[in-house]
């Protein structure tokens, strides 16, 4: 291969490369900037974990579409527990905000009034749901 031919095909693929890393920046950045101001309790297994998994799973279906939320946070999801059981139910719902969303300013106070209408542990598909209280760990961040 030629230096000519490398150069060709370099500049595409760091482009490819730069891009597929700010999109999931802008992901996290847009969900932590509502997460960090919400009033929520419980950072881990509670109302603020379930608000922002239904968060980002709604920006990502929003943008990329409802198909691409499974692979997009099966990275994240642990299989086997409750919290991840929680977490993929949450996805979902998520998934079902984006794709009906006219706008990405649409999106977060859907899922607020989504997360404020849920519940402890509750089986209707349609309904955000966290762990009882005794399962809540706050959340750390760094």
């Amino acid at each position: 291969m030629t230096v000519a031919s490398r150069r060709r095909w370099l500049k595409p693929v760091l482009i490819a490369v730069l891009v597929a890393s700010i999109y999931p920046a802008w992901v996290l950045g847009y969900t932590w900037s509502y997460v960090l101001q919400s009033d929520l309790p419980g950072g881990h297994h509670g109302p603020l974990d379930a608000y922002r998994h239904t968060l980002a799973s709604a920006v990502v279906s929003y943008t990329l579409g409802p198909r691409a939320v499974a692979p997009a946070t099966s990275v994240l999801e642990f299989r086997g527990n409750a919290g991840s059981f929680m977490d993929r139910h949450n996805n979902r719902i998520g998934a079902a905000i984006g794709a009906k969303a006219g706008s990405l300013a649409e999106i977060e106070p859907a899922v607020r009034a989504r997360v404020l209408q849920g519940a402890v542990a509750t089986r209707d598909p349609q309904q955000t749901f966290w762990l009882p209280p005794a399962a809540w760990r706050e959340a750390t961040f760094w």
